[in-house]
């Protein structure tokens, strides 16, 4: 049998961008990278097996991952099928108690499952969890109860994640957990990522979300800010740069740098790979926003984005 020599150039290529990540892998290797989870992404089918590859392939290269998501879609849709009123204010979903019956059906028994089946059968070994278990998440009710059972994270207990992160597992996380008398809560997916990857002191906390990252003009694709840094995005926010639905992203992004985590990006969930292309190349492809300056060139290998 003749073996046909000729290297085709698709495979050169392939192997010279694996050679161009290495640096990256090196850098990430053994770290602790939390992934919100969410948006398109979630909702399709295309994206939703490119999101559940990447993270396969960041587990692969020694990346320890984190998931954690919402499914604020798939909520929507089985309180239609139900017949209860979704009530929205400032943006937050009220949540009485038979809202919430549904939320945690949905998150916890079905997104949740159906999460970490995806990344198994591409070959992961991803585990779920709701807030709860373990004791990971202890919720508080968010401030003055208006919201009904919208909670906001009172601590994190991350231990039980530590055993699976170190043997090679995935945990995906819902973001439902009880408050101090057990009373369920529904908190935000990205605060909860945040809180998470403050925690574990990640090395970077990734937002997928259904826009380019943080624009200078939310009419301009093309005024994307590739990066910036803690006390930029502060004033980004008293500015009115950063607005609507940008505002609490941004924010989550900023504890979770006061609180150590390396690097918070915000990421479009909409574009294929966007995860490997900001985590394993210099461009990025979303926003990054480190603690100072001095933090690009840290969180950034080998060199600094332009």
């Amino acid at each position: 049998m003749s073996h046909d020599h000729t290297i085709h150039p698709s495979d050169s290529l392939r192997v010279s961008v694996l050679s161009e990540a290495l640096p990256f892998i090196q850098r990430f290797a053994g770290h602790s990278i939390v992934v919100k989870y969410g948006g398109a992404a979630m909702v399709r089918d295309d994206l939703r097996e490119a999101i559940f590859r990447d993270l396969v392939l960041l587990s692969c290269v020694g990346v320890k991952v984190v998931v954690v998501h919402g499914g604020g879609p798939e909520i929507n849709e089985w309180l239609g099928r139900l017949q209860i009123e979704p009530v929205f204010r400032e943006g937050l979903r009220v949540t009485d108690s038979e809202t919430m019956d549904v939320v945690e059906m949905v998150l916890v028994g079905r997104l949740n499952k159906r999460i970490v089946n995806g990344i198994n059968l591409v070959g992961g070994r991803a585990v779920g969890l709701a807030g709860g278990d373990g004791g990971l998440v202890t919720a508080r009710t968010l401030g003055d109860g208006t919201h009904g059972l919208v909670g906001d994270v009172a601590n994190v207990d991350p231990s039980v994640l530590l055993p699976l992160l170190e043997n090679g597992y995935m945990p995906v996380i819902s973001s439902v957990a009880p408050d101090a008398t057990g009373q369920v809560h529904n908190i935000n997916a990205d605060t909860v990522a945040g809180e998470l990857a403050a925690a574990l002191q990640a090395e970077k906390l990734i937002l997928l979300t259904d826009t380019a990252g943080i624009l200078r003009d939310k009419d301009d694709p093309n005024s994307l800010i590739h990066q910036t840094t803690l006390a930029e995005a502060r004033g980004l926010i008293a500015s009115g740069i950063v607005a609507g639905g940008m505002t609490p992203k941004t924010e989550c992004c900023i504890r979770a740098l006061a609180q150590g985590v390396a690097a918070a990006h915000i990421l479009d969930g909409r574009v294929p790979h966007s995860l490997l292309l900001e985590v394993f190349t210099n461009a990025g492809i979303g926003t990054m926003v480190v603690a100072s300056a001095k933090g690009l060139n840290q969180a950034t290998t080998p060199e600094p984005r332009s």
